[in-house]
């Protein structure tokens, strides 16, 4: 009777150090997780690695964009959702022939330069809203390239006004439910409806991290019609995860959103052709693609814009790697038609 009890004392001594030493190892953990967090994203040591990387193919820096900025902020801004595969089904894929004769390089810019929004650099803030950066710029884009119109459109009605159809806001969305926003409620000018963030991300730390703004759906020029600004799409698709389709969607439509997987390199992107070196990741980013090329090394490479203004990478423009799915760029490429509907009433007007 006594050793049994010796045992059951024993064991229960053996399940309580269990769950002390479990309990510390969780504590340890978490201390850990949010001293890196709390930490800063730019790194002297991750600028090192790069440019002393033999392969890097790219150079890094200190970026001024993100000065006073900790990983936890850095990540605010990667606000890609990964989409439900009910969406994913759902969704056309469009591919086109190979008989397209393609050029080894090319730029929108320089394609349609009567499209002054195409070369325009924005700033999507405090606010995880690159999905809907990415969305609204290419429309913007294509309403220029197929109807000759030099429109801004409005970020803001967007992110706003979706609702939980695209996912939370500044929180993050998803990017192919933008494009079937546009289909099915159009999209105002940015005129009409501003982007709510005029502070940017200028000052450090970008804080505080701003909510998502309230849908308001009228003008600030009392002028102007909500309805009567709308611009829309006429269709929402995927683009064949080939790099071939991709450039083929690229040159006879213009440019489309892509997302790929951030690390913490990429925050230290200056030049080159970018491919992940070193770091954690950091979340799914959103940005707009708009051309390709080759360098003279004979690196191939997407051509793409980013939304954290011009004091980061170069000019607000980077490259990365094409042809191998790099950090998952070719993976997610969605855009859309623009439509006649609402252009075609002013017009007769």
């Amino acid at each position: 009777m006594a050793s049994s009890h010796f045992y059951l004392s024993l064991s229960l001594l053996f399940l309580a150090a269990v769950c002390t030493f479990h309990h510390q190892q969780v504590y340890a953990e978490e201390q850990v997780l949010k001293f890196k967090l709390d930490a800063d994203i730019l790194q002297e040591s991750i600028v090192r690695h790069v440019n002393e990387h033999p392969q890097a193919g790219w150079k890094a820096t200190m970026n001024p964009r993100f000065s006073n900025y900790s990983v936890s902020q850095f990540k605010y801004l990667l606000g890609v959702k990964q989409t439900p595969e009910k969406d994913l089904k759902s969704t056309p894929v469009l591919s086109h022939p190979k008989s397209l004769k393609l050029p080894k390089s090319f730029d929108a810019r320089e394609a349609w330069p009567q499209c002054i929004s195409i070369g325009t650099i924005l700033d999507q803030g405090h606010c995880g809203s690159c999905w809907a950066f990415g969305a609204v710029e290419s429309l913007s884009d294509r309403f220029c390239i197929h109807f000759d119109m030099n429109i801004t459109l409005s970020v803001n009605d967007l992110l706003a006004c979706c609702g939980f159809m695209c996912g939370d806001g500044c929180d993050g969305g998803y990017p192919i439910s933008a494009w079937r926003y546009f289909v099915r409620h159009g999209v105002v000018t940015e005129q009409c409806d501003p982007y709510f963030d005029t502070t940017g991300c200028s000052h450090p730390g970008c804080e505080p991290a701003y909510p998502t703004p309230r849908c308001v759906r009228h003008c600030v020029d009392k002028n102007q019609i909500w309805r009567k600004t709308k611009h829309y799409g006429v269709s929402a698709y995927r683009v064949k995860r080939d790099p071939n389709d991709i450039m083929a969607e690229v040159y006879k439509n213009g440019p489309v959103e892509v997302s790929f997987t951030v690390y913490e390199d990429f925050a230290h992107y200056k030049s080159g052709v970018y491919k992940h070196i070193t770091g954690d990741v950091m979340g799914g980013h959103a940005v707009k693609l708009i051309g390709w090329g080759t360098t003279d090394d004979g690196e191939d490479y997407w051509l793409l814009a980013n939304q954290w203004n011009r004091g980061w990478g170069d000019d607000g423009y980077f490259k990365i790697r094409r042809g191998t799915n790099e950090c998952g760029i070719e993976e997610d490429v969605v855009a859309g038609l623009p439509s006649t509907k609402n252009i075609a009433r002013e017009a007769a007007i």
